[in-house]
């Protein structure tokens, strides 16, 4: 079975015909237990994301911030596996027909084997990997197989990196870009929208063709607006992981991160 990388094209592509950023969201697999991480995913879509990313619970994140080292702490500790984390994307994509990517470290899918994971990925409809921490010049077997099996690998850039990282970064990814920057978390609003519009526009001069989505610190609907003014996708997922950790009782979490999809749907169409 192939994945779902054409359905992430296509769904980027209809929010770029729409005059809006696509709104992409984070959940990790197993918080606060397998099945209500599935039911969140899906409250999530339900509130109007365009695109979920699973992320696979490591004990020795280097991107994560505490809020999402906390869930996945709790996810560890409640056994998650990684046949838990393609079972919310089966589950999610199933339900929701919507494309569904795994954000995960490389040590894990190392262990596991790339040819299993890749094909069981696909096997359970996800659309593509997000590997924060794997370098393109180490990334030849696993983008072998991701191509065999129809999905995207989708590679970090960051504002730290150069021009000449950038070009070979978007020559081997497909999917999108994830464009991590600090908006609304460090420094003040102005010098980091700076910093992540700046980042943006350098991805886009290597020519590439492929959608640059903006990460890390956006956390409501006028920050989304914001982003979505100069980025083709929106990425949140602090946010809705401290939605679920604040809440009094997981029904109120589930509603409390389907609301903040909602809020965040409408910003970025907004624009800032």
């Amino acid at each position: 079975m192939s994945g779902n990388i054409q359905l992430l094209s296509d769904t980027l592509a209809a929010a770029r015909a729409e005059d809006r950023s696509a709104l992409i969201a984070y959940l990790p697999a197993g918080f606060p237990t397998v099945d209500g991480g599935i039911e969140a995913v899906k409250a999530v879509f339900d509130g109007g994301a365009d695109v979920v990313e699973v992320g696979l619970p490591h004990s020795d994140p280097v991107l994560d911030g505490p809020v999402i080292q906390t869930a996945d702490d709790i996810a560890l500790r409640g056994g998650v596996r990684i046949a838990d984390v393609l079972r919310t994307v089966r589950e999610a994509f199933a339900a929701t027909g919507k494309p569904v990517l795994v954000m995960t470290y490389w040590n894990p899918v190392d262990r596991y084997g790339v040819e299993r994971f890749t094909a069981e990925l696909a096997e359970a409809g996800g659309a593509g990997c997000i590997l924060p921490d794997l370098p393109v010049q180490e990334s030849a077997l696993w983008r072998e197989h991701a191509e065999k099996h129809g999905l995207a690998t989708v590679f970090v850039v960051a504002p730290s990196s150069r021009d000449e990282r950038l070009a070979q970064i978007t020559a081997a990814g497909s999917g999108f870009v994830y464009a991590a920057s600090l908006m609304g978390v460090t420094g003040t609003r102005e010098s980091v929208g700076s910093q992540a519009r700046d980042l943006v526009e350098r991805t886009r001069a290597t020519g590439t063709g492929l959608p640059v989505c903006v990460g890390l610190g956006v956390s409501d609907a006028a920050q989304a607006a914001e982003v979505a003014g100069f980025a083709d996708g929106v990425i949140v997922g602090s946010a809705f992981v401290k939605r679920m950790l604040d809440a009094p009782d997981h029904a109120a979490g589930v509603a409390a991160v389907r609301e903040l999809a909602g809020d965040l749907a409408k910003g970025v169409r907004r624009r800032a």
